[in-house]
This record gives structure tokens, sequence and C-alpha cells, in this order.
């Protein structure tokens, strides 16, 4: 398929930081998922990017319909489940592959895309720099992606990663609910491969994978012991400590906004 450069904006576009900056980042995790629509709209908007493709988008995309028509946007929605696709609305076009296949750039269709983005599915691909290669693919020259994930070395994530899946399984459903297989967030296997905000361990994949511009926010913060006061109470002021200083070896989530 044909390159098509994403539709541009007038004037000179902000930089990253500049559109992160002026929706107010903090680095406190309520921000991350309060803002990650806000985030990918802005960026649209400033870059004029209107063909977008959500990874992992299954039963939760991020735009309804309504909203799509509304922004002007045109959404694909990709899931390595045909189920989970299956549970979202019938107004997309839908593409059913494994992102790190190495098949995925042709059936996604390459260089198709202006903007991707995917919010906690980083950490369940076995294998992240195939991911990022085939994201490259897809996008249009100067397209951009956005990844929302969990980091390590966060208490709750080293603990699901060094835990027997079904013990660990056993421990989210009790604390939550709604994280069982017929539940509103199903858990899946996590791997955590690249799953990092320090810049040393990420940047030098995404440059790999071929993307010049990279920027990594990271935040802190998570409900993971809500349910264990002395924990939570231990835990929080560790997490405010750590917060503090930067020290992104400990911080709980990321977004990695890279362009092509």
């Amino acid at each position: 398929m044909q390159d098509h450069a994403p539709a541009q904006t007038k004037g000179t576009p902000r930089d990253i930081a500049q559109v992160v900056a002026d929706l107010g980042y903090p680095t406190d995790w309520n921000w991350a998922w309060e803002n990650y629509k806000p985030t990918i709209i802005e960026i649209a908007r400033e870059y004029g990017l209107n063909r977008h493709l959500e990874i992992g988008g299954g039963r939760d995309p991020l735009f309804m319909p309504d909203e799509i028509n509304e922004l002007g946007f045109e959404v694909t929605l990709n899931d390595i489940s045909a189920h989970e696709l299956a549970l979202a609305p019938s107004n997309y076009r839908k593409v059913v592959c494994d992102i790190a296949a190495d098949d995925t750039p042709a059936t996604l269709g390459e260089g198709r895309y202006d903007l991707a983005y995917c919010r906690m599915v980083m950490e369940h691909v076995p294998d992240v720099a195939k991911m990022w290669r085939n994201i490259h693919a897809a996008l249009t020259p100067g397209g951009m992606a956005l990844s929302f994930f969990p980091t390590l070395y966060a208490p709750p994530f080293v603990l699901n990663r060094i835990i027997p899946e079904n013990l660990s399984r056993s421990l989210l459903e009790l604390v939550f609910p709604d994280r069982k297989p017929d539940g509103d967030n199903p858990k899946f296997p996590a791997h955590y491969h690249y799953c990092f905000s320090e810049e040393d361990k990420i940047v030098p994949m995404l440059q790999s994978a071929g993307f010049s511009d990279v920027t990594v926010l990271p935040f802190w913060g998570y409900s993971y012991f809500v349910k264990f006061p002395i924990l939570k109470q231990i835990d929080a002021a560790f997490t405010r400590f750590a917060q503090e200083r930067d020290w992104r070896a400990v911080s709980s989530f990321a977004y990695v906004i890279v362009r092509k």
C-alpha cells in the first residue's frame, strides 16, 4: 500500500513535551488514567492525525462511534482475540492479529495509519521490540504512536511477574472482582518486556525500530494495596518518596510517545 502523509495543521505544531505540559501533566497516576483520551485527542489535533489504529481495543474501545464522527477520526480496532473484538460495537473496521507477528504489517496495512495507540497492552506482548517494528511499518511518514503501560519495578507488577499466573490471578480477583474472566476487565498473562520508564532501557529499542522522536513520561501510584491498611500506608509513603526524587526504577506507569 502506498504511504499517505498525515494531514497537516496550520502553523508550527508544538512539540510533544509542550502538548503534554499544556494539558497539565504531573507525575501522578490518576492523571495518566484520566488524561489518556484527552492526550490522544490533543496530539491528533496538533499534528493532523486522523486515521487511527487502536491496538488491543477489544471489548473496550477508547472512542465510541459518536465520538469518532464528532472528532472526524477514522478508527480501526485491533486485537489478538476475535472474541474480544466481537464484544465491541459493530461500527468499526476490525482487524484480528497479533501485533508482534511476522505478518502483522501486511495484515494491518503498511503506511495506513497516522496514529496508533494502546493502553495496558504492552505488558502482555512477549516480543515488544517486534511490536514496535510492526507499529512503525503500519504508520504513515510522520505518524505517531502512544503506549500507556505499567512499569517495573513497581511492587505490584514485580509480584505479578514472579508469582505463578494462577496464584496472581486469584489474588487480583480477590481484590478486584471485575478482573475475573467473565468480568468487565479480565486479567491476561503479563510479560513486562521493555516495560520501563527509564529512558536508557527503552529509548534505544524504539530508535532501533525506526522512531526518531521519543518521549517517555513516568507516573507513580496505584490502588492495588487499597484493601491492606498497613501495607497501603507504607507503600504510599515509599511511592511519594520515589516520585519526589524521580526514581524511575520504581515508577508505576508510563506513556511512551513516538514519531516516525
